[in-house]
């Protein structure tokens, strides 16, 4: 019989946490540079609180859940999908907090990386309350990557999107050969795209991209993130029009060109457009420092020639590829057609980390390189 009701408790304990995940994602592009956490107050098998981090300064995930949990707290056991922070930020520390409620056992998906911030489990051990760190925690990690791995490397998360076909050709090799089609995937796949620009710091796509879409690259169709990401345009020899959508609303939405060379006029008119241009000798040089000035995902949108260098440098920690119900055939150009030899042959062993059908299209998320 203990073993059955520990079994059940473990059960419990990851549908409550689920719960407390489901709810920590409704803070997506609104808490940043923060994690999204949710909270679950739960009492005698009820849920008698919960609370998400809805936006960054505002209340934390367990002071939302605990408030509307009330006196009901005492005695009870809180569910949160971060360990509660120890530090006097824009708010009060959340353990002092849960010790005051009289929370008698808190459940944790995941430790602070945060040094300022973390602590918190061992705080509320002293204080007599039972904490187990641990449950779900690969689905919370997921959830906040980018805040995990900006503790850890000082690039940013780069999420590598692709639209592909069946036979695996890129959006553009369909234009190219006179289709006539402009996007690969339906609207449904397109919304969520939108979905994870809201998610990140800056959009990034390489100089082809521009000459041959002219994008705005701008989040719409979805709920506004807090702060708009920032342009990102790899650009080696400064060929992006003046007249491209990215230069003329420069002024409003932060844009940056980074270039290996960068002819002098061409970076005064640039410059006078509002365009930040950068110059780096490295692929690498240039991600260190958007990750200096706080862009800690970088979501890139291709193209192939990007995409490759990326992949090869080991740079892609994410790769989301669409995959449209099209044939492109002969002659279409690969989504992996700049990626050397010996890469691609590593590429057969990616980990999926999630699946997804949106319309007639179905994503696929890879995780890459190191966990």
């Amino acid at each position: 019989m203990p073993d059955e009701r520990s079994a059940q408790q473990r059960e419990d304990d990851r549908a409550y946490m689920r719960r407390a995940l489901d709810l920590a994602r409704r803070g997506w592009g609104q808490t940043a540079p923060n994690p999204m956490v949710g909270a679950v107050v739960v009492r005698d098998g009820q849920v008698i609180g919960e609370g998400f981090h809805a936006r960054y300064g505002g209340a934390h995930a367990e002071a939302a859940a605990l408030e509307q949990a009330g006196e009901r707290a005492r005695g009870a056991t809180l569910y949160v999908t971060l360990e509660p922070c120890v530090h006097h930020g824009k708010t009060p520390p959340c353990a002092d907090a849960v010790v005051t409620a009289g929370i008698a056992r808190v459940v944790a998906s995941t430790e602070d990386p945060n040094r300022e911030a973390g602590g918190g489990a061992a705080r509320l051990r002293s204080a007599g309350i039972e904490v187990d760190v641990g449950v779900e925690a690969e689905a919370a990690r997921e959830l906040n990557a980018a805040f995990f791995h900006a503790h850890a490397r000082d690039r940013p998360f780069v999420i590598l999107k692709l639209a592909t076909s069946i036979d695996g050709a890129i959006a553009d090799a369909a234009r190219h050969r006179g289709s006539g089609r402009r996007w690969l995937t339906g609207p449904e796949a397109r919304r969520d795209v939108h979905h994870m620009r809201a998610g990140v710091d800056a959009i990034a796509v390489g100089v082809g991209s521009v000459l041959a879409d002219d994008p705005e690259l701008t989040v719409r169709d979805v709920p506004a993130p807090r702060v708009a990401p920032r342009r990102v345009i790899f650009d080696s020899e400064l060929r992006t029009p003046l007249g491209a959508t990215v230069v003329r609303g420069a002024r409003i939405v932060p844009t940056i060109i980074i270039a290996r060379r960068a002819d002098a006029s061409r970076r005064e008119a640039l410059a006078a457009a509002g365009v930040q241009v950068r110059v780096y000798e490295t692929l690498r040089d240039a991600l260190t420092a958007l990750g200096r000035e706080g862009v800690r995902a970088l979501l890139v949108e291709g193209g192939a020639r990007l995409a490759g260098s990326l992949i090869d440098q080991a740079m892609v920690d994410r790769l989301v590829i669409f995959q449209a119900p099209v044939v492109l055939g002969e002659g279409a150009l690969s989504a992996f057609a700049h990626v050397s030899a010996a890469t691609g042959a590593s590429l057969a062993q990616l980990r999926v980390i999630e699946r997804a059908v949106f319309g007639d299209d179905l994503k696929t998320t890879y995780a890459l390189g190191a966990e």
